[in-house]
């Protein structure tokens, strides 16, 4: 591999991209950046998870909202309902593209939530009456809202 393939990467990225998928298409060893494209894909990976950890983080705050808030609820709850979907939604896209991130979700939900109810409560935003985590399979459950 030349120096100028692996400058490339911080120079410009797309590009470097373009390269390298040309070399793996070519079978082109020599070529390859070997060491930026292991950072990549580790990073592909930590990304993907990074996305869902947020998504559920979020999830999990309007949830709460919904069902804790009084003061706010009349005026924001058809905006939060909204948002509880979305959120959802964007769970299930980045499952159905990496189905192995469901054993990461399922070993990871009750912490995050934990830290979700912390974080809210830190804000004194609103109270959360009851921290008990809610089970996975009804935070996923597009019936259910609190």
């Amino acid at each position: 591999m030349t120096n100028q393939i692996k400058d490339l990467h911080d120079r410009d990225f797309n590009l470097w991209t373009e390269q390298m998928a040309i070399a793996i298409e070519n079978q082109d060893l020599k070529t390859m950046d070997w060491a930026n494209l292991l950072d990549e894909i580790q990073d592909m990976g930590a990304s993907q998870k990074r996305a869902l950890r947020s998504y559920y983080y979020r999830l999990v705050e309007h949830v709460l909202k919904l069902r804790d808030w009084q003061v706010e609820r009349e005026r924001n709850q058809a905006k939060w309902r909204v948002e509880i979907l979305n959120f959802r939604r964007e769970i299930q896209d980045i499952l159905e593209d990496s189905p192995s991130l469901k054993k990461y979700l399922k070993e990871n939900h009750v912490a995050w939530f934990n830290k979700a109810t912390d974080g809210i409560g830190k804000s004194r935003l609103f109270l959360v009456e009851d921290l008990t985590p809610i089970p996975l399979d009804k935070m996923l459950d597009d019936d259910f809202f609190g």
